[in-house]
C-alpha cells in the first residue's frame, strides 16, 4: 500500500476517506473507500499521447488526488520497453499543472503522478493476459477496491477491433467495476467501413463502455453552444429560424501542410479529417431542438439524429474543392511514389448543406476547411440579414453586420469567445465559469471591430482533451459519438465523398498567395468558385512553389493546338472559347452555329454553359447535332435527349434554332429511302453560310472513331457529302453523322478528351500517321480554320 501512504503523506490528504455532514451539522470521516482506477493509453507514447494524452490525464489526476480514488498509470506500446520507457517518461516530465495550483504543490503532484506510471509492451495476447493480472493484482496489493479500467486506444482505426478483443478476453475487469474504452477518430473510412468496425466492436465492448471521442466537443466554445442557447432562448427564440438567418457558417483553417501525416492524410483529405466529424458536430449543436436537460446524453443524441434525418442530400455540386501545390510533392515522397503518381486527394473543401424542416428550410449552412491558408482560425458564425438600411450613418452600429460568432480560438482573437454583436441583444451571463470582456484591445474580428461585440470568455481556459477526459472518467457521453450518430453522419457524407473519389481540385499555392483563389459562392443550390481564373500547374515542374509555377498547358499535338489542365478549369476554358466564339460570329454576322456531339464527355461543358454563362447569346445561336443514334429523340439513349436535358431546357434558344437529326420519319429509324441524312444536309445548306459551321465539338472513341464515324464506316463513300447513315460496333448500331467534309469545313473544331481511361489511347494517338480508315479521328483537318485539341491531365498524362 506503499503508493497510496505515500501520496497521502505527501499531499497531505486522507487516504481514502472524506469529509461529509453528519444528521447533527457535525463534521464526521466518511470510510467508504472510491476504490483505484487503473489508466491505460494503448499508443503511450506516440504523437497525440505525448502532446494532449498525458497532459489530460494528468489534470485528471491533479483534480482527483484528494478525492478518495488512487490511480496508476500505463502507457503502452509496440516497442520493447527499455527502449520506450524513457520515451513515455520524457513525455510524463513535460506536462503542465492546472492553473489553481500553486507551484510547491505542483511539484509534488508531478512527482507523484511519475511513480505511479509505468510502461507496458502490448503486442500478444500473452502481454494483455499479463496486464489484466497486474489491474487485478495491484488494487489487492495496495488493500484498495478497484473502481475502473479506463483504456485509451491511441492507435490507427484498424487496430481498434483487434485491441477490443484482446481487452475483452484479458483484460475486463469483475462485475461491479467499470470498463471505458476511449476510441480516437477516424471511426471508418465511410459508412460501410463504419459499420463494419461498429460491429466488430461491438463483439467485443458493449455500448455504454465506449466512449468515441471527437475533441471539439471538448472545447470550451462548442461545448458553450447548446447552454449559450438555453441562457439566451428569449432573444434567440424568436430569431433562430430561416426567416431571420441569412446563413451560417462553419470555419476551420490551417496554416500547416500536411507533412508528416501523408500515410493518414492521403487516405482521407479534409472533408474525412475534420469536416464529417468536427464541423458536423459544430452544426448540429447549432441547429438541433434543445434537450429539456442538457446532461441527458439520450435526448441529446435523440436531437441530434433529427437533425441527421434532415439534410439533405449532397450532390458533386454542393462542394469545391482544392488541394496545395506541394501537396503531391509531399505524397510521392513520403509514401515512395514516382513523379508519375498524382494524388487526388483534397486539402481544401467547401461544402453547402441544407436542411429539410421549416425552421431552416433555404437556409445555408457553409462548413469550410482547408490545410495552408492564410491563418489558422476556427469559428462558428451565425449572420442575420439586417432589415435596416443606413442612407447616411453608415458607421453606426445598427448599420453593421449582425452575428453571433463562436470563436473556437487562434487568429486575431487569442482565446476562445462567444462574440454577440451589440445591434442584436446582451447575452445573458448565468453561468459563473464564464465571464464578459470589457477591456478590449484594438481588434477586428470577422471584419468588425471587436469594440462592436458583446465578449464573453471562459473564466479559467481548459484544453478540449482535458475536459473529455475528466467526462470519460464520470462516466458523462453527452458529449461523444454514439453509434447511431456516427452511422447517421457517414450516411450523410458518404454519397458526396464517393462522387468527389475522381474529382480534380483547384490547385493552389498555400497561404497568402491563395488570394481570392478558394472564395466561392451560392449559386442556387450549387457551390461554386467565385472566380474563374485559370489556375494549373505546369507539367514539367508538378512540385513547384509560389504562384509563378501555375500557368495554363498549351502546346502542340498531333502537329495541332492544345490546351491542358485539370477538368474542371479545362472546362472552364472551353466554355468560355465557345462563348467567345458565338459573340464574335454574332457580331459579324448575325448568327452562331454550333455543332455539338452527345455522350457522357461533354456533360460538364452543357452544364457549365447552362448556369454561368447567362450572357451568352443563346437567341443568336443556331445548334446542330453531329451525330445520333437512331433511336426515337426521347429515349435516353439519344445524343439529342442529352443535349435537350443538359443544356437545352436550361437556355433559352428558340425553338426554330434548335436542328435534331432526323433519325424518325415515317415513324421509321435511319431507313436510307426516308432520305433523312440528305434532309439535314438541305437544312445545313440553307441555313449555315457556306455549310461552315462556326464551331464543332468533337470527342474521340479508344477506337479512334469521331463523331459516328467508326474505322469500319467506308468513309471514302462520304466524301462528298455532308450528313451520312453509319454503322456502329456498338449498339444500337445505326447511326447518323457529319463527315469529315462537314467538320473540316468548320471555323474551329474543338476535340475535348477527358479522363485517366483516354491516356493509353492519347499516347497511341500521338505516335500514329494519318489513316482515316484505321483512325478516323485523324481525318480532322480544317481546310481553312483551326483544330485545338482539349485535353485534361488525366488523359494527357495518365
Amino acid at each position: 500500500m506503499w503508493k497510496v501512504v505515500w501520496a497521502a503523506l505527501l499531499l497531505q490528504v486522507p487516504v481514502c476517506a472524506q469529509t461529509v455532514q453528519s444528521e447533527d451539522n457535525h463534521e464526521v470521516k466518511d470510510t467508504r473507500k472510491l476504490g483505484h482506477v487503473s489508466v491505460i493509453i494503448v499508443g503511450g507514447t506516440g504523437d497525440l499521447a505525448k502532446k494532449y494524452l498525458w497532459q489530460g490525464f494528468f489534470h485528471l489526476y491533479a483534480n482527483q488526488v484528494s478525492s478518495g480514488y488512487s490511480f496508476s498509470f500505463y502507457g503502452g506500446g509496440l516497442s520493447p520497453k527499455d527502449k520506450a520507457t524513457p520515451v513515455l517518461f520524457e513525455a510524463l516530465k513535460n506536462v503542465t499543472c492546472p492553473l489553481d495550483l500553486s507551484v510547491e504543490r505542483c511539484a509534488l503532484v508531478k512527482e507523484q503522478f511519475l511513480k505511479l506510471a509505468e510502461y507496458r509492451q502490448l503486442v500478444t495476447l500473452e502481454d494483455y493476459q499479463a496486464l489484466g493480472k497486474q489491474l487485478t493484482e495491484h488494487p489487492k496489493q495496495e488493500g484498495v477496491t478497484e473502481a475502473g479500467r479506463l483504456f485509451y486506444l491511441s492507435v490507427p482505426a484498424f487496430a481498434y477491433a483487434d485491441v477490443a478483443e484482446k481487452i475483452n478476453a484479458s483484460c475486463r475487469p469483475s462485475d461491479g467495476t467499470w470498463l471505458r474504452v476511449v476510441l480516437e477518430k477516424p471511426f471508418g473510412h465511410d459508412f460501410s467501413s463504419a459499420q463494419l468496425l461498429s460491429a466488430q466492436l461491438a463483439t467485443s465492448l458493449k455500448d455504454e463502455e465506449m466512449f468515441r471521442i471527437d475533441h471539439y466537443l471538448g472545447k470550451q466554445v462548442v461545448s458553450k453552444i447548446l447552454p449559450f442557447r438555453k441562457e439566451n432562448s428569449k432573444h434567440l427564440d424568436p430569431v433562430w429560424n430561416k426567416h431571420h438567418i441569412e446563413r451560417v457558417e462553419i470555419v476551420l483553417k490551417e496554416t500547416l501542410n500536411a507533412k508528416g501525416r501523408i500515410p493518414f492524410y492521403d487516405q482521407y483529405g479534409v472533408i474525412r479529417d475534420v469536416i464529417q466529424n468536427h464541423l458536423t458536430e459544430v452544426l448540429t449543436l447549432l441547429t438541433m431542438e434543445l434537450p429539456t436537460n442538457l446532461s441527458d446524453s439520450k435526448e441529446v443524441l435523440k436531437n441530434k439524429l433529427k437533425i441527421f434525418s434532415a439534410l439533405e442530400h449532397l450532390e458533386r455540386h454542393c462542394a469545391v474543392v482544392g488541394q496545395y501545390e506541394s501537396y503531391n510533392k509531399e505524397v510521392q515522397e513520403e509514401l515512395n511514389k514516382t513523379k508519375e503518381h498524382y494524388s487526388l486527394t483534397p486539402t481544401f473543401a467547401g461544402v453547402m448543406v441544407y436542411i429539410d424542416i421549416a425552421q431552416y428550410e433555404g437556409m445555408p449552412i457553409i462548413l469550410t476547411s482547408g490545410k495552408m491558408l492564410d491563418e489558422r482560425l476556427g469559428y462558428a458564425r451565425i449572420l442575420f440579414k439586417n432589415d435596416i438600411f443606413c442612407v447616411q450613418s453608415h458607421n453606426n452600429v445598427h448599420c453593421k453586420p449582425k452575428q453571433i460568432i463562436f470563436y473556437f480560438g487562434h487568429g486575431a482573437l487569442q482565446y476562445p469567445a462567444i462574440l454577440v454583436s451589440k445591434n442584436l441583444f446582451k447575452p445573458d451571463l448565468k453561468d459563473t465559469e464564464w465571464k464578459e470582456v470589457t477591456e478590449q484591445n484594438d481588434l477586428h474580428v470577422l471584419g468588425m471591430p471587436i469594440s462592436d461585440y458583446y465578449v464573453l470568455t471562459p473564466t479559467v481556459q481548459r484544453e478540449a482533451y482535458s475536459e473529455l477526459i475528466s467526462q470519460i472518467f464520470h462516466g458523462r457521453k453527452d458529449s461523444f459519438i454514439s453509434t447511431e450518430n456516427l452511422l447517421a453522419s457517414w450516411d450523410f457524407w458518404t454519397p458526396l465523398l464517393h462522387s468527389l473519389a475522381n474529382a480534380p481540385s483547384r490547385l493552389y499555392p498555400g497561404g497568402v498567395d491563395n488570394g481570392n483563389m478558394l472564395d466561392f459562392k451560392l449559386l442556387g443550390r450549387e457551390a461554386t468558385f467565385a472566380n474563374d481564373a485559370l489556375v494549373f500547374i505546369t507539367h514539367d515542374d508538378m512540385g513547384g512553389s509560389g504562384v509563378e509555377s501555375f500557368q495554363v498547358m498549351q502546346g502542340k499535338y498531333r502537329s495541332a493546338e492544345m490546351v491542358s489542365a485539370w477538368s474542371e478549369e479545362l472546362i472552364v476554358r472551353l466554355a468560355a472559347e465557345i462563348q467567345a466564339a458565338a459573340e464574335s460570329a454574332v457580331r459579324e454576322g448575325g448568327r452562331f452555329h454550333l455543332a455539338l456531339s452527345g455522350g457522357s464527355t461533354p456533360l460538364a461543358l452543357f452544364q457549365r454553359l447552362a448556369h454561368y454563362h447567362y450572357t451568352f447569346p443563346w437567341r443568336d445561336t443556331h445548334l446542330w447535332m453531329v451525330d445520333e443514334r437512331c433511336v426515337p429523340l426521347t429515349e435516353m439513349d439519344s445524343n439529342f435527349r442529352t443535349v435537350h436535358d443538359h443544356l437545352l431546357q436550361h437556355v433559352k434558344v428558340p425553338y426554330f434554332n434548335i436542328h435534331p437529326m432526323p433519325v424518325q420519319i415515317n415513324q421509321r429509324l435511319c431507313v436510307e429511302e426516308d432520305n433523312g441524312a440528305l434532309l439535314y444536309e438541305r437544312d445545313i445548306s440553307q441555313l449555315v453560310n457556306t455549310s461552315s459551321f462556326h464551331f464543332v465539338l468533337l470527342g474521340v472513341g479508344y477506337d479512334g472513331h469521331t463523331a459516328s464515324l467508326f474505322p469500319s464506316s467506308k468513309l471514302d463513300a462520304h466524301r462528298e457529302s455532308l450528313v451520312a447513315l453509319t454503322e456502329s460496333p456498338a449498339k444500337p448500331h445505326q447511326r447518323m453523322s457529319l463527315t469529315l467534309k462537314a467538320i473540316n469545313q468548320a471555323q474551329k473544331v474543338g476535340v475535348l478528351v477527358m479522363g485517366k481511361s483516354k491516356h493509353e489511347l492519347i499516347t497511341q494517338l500521338s505516335r500514329v500517321k494519318d489513316n482515316i480508315n484505321k483512325w478516323p479521328i485523324t481525318g480532322i483537318r480544317p481546310t481553312s480554320g483551326r483544330l485545338v485539341w482539349y485535353i485534361d491531365y488525366d488523359a494527357l498524362l495518365g
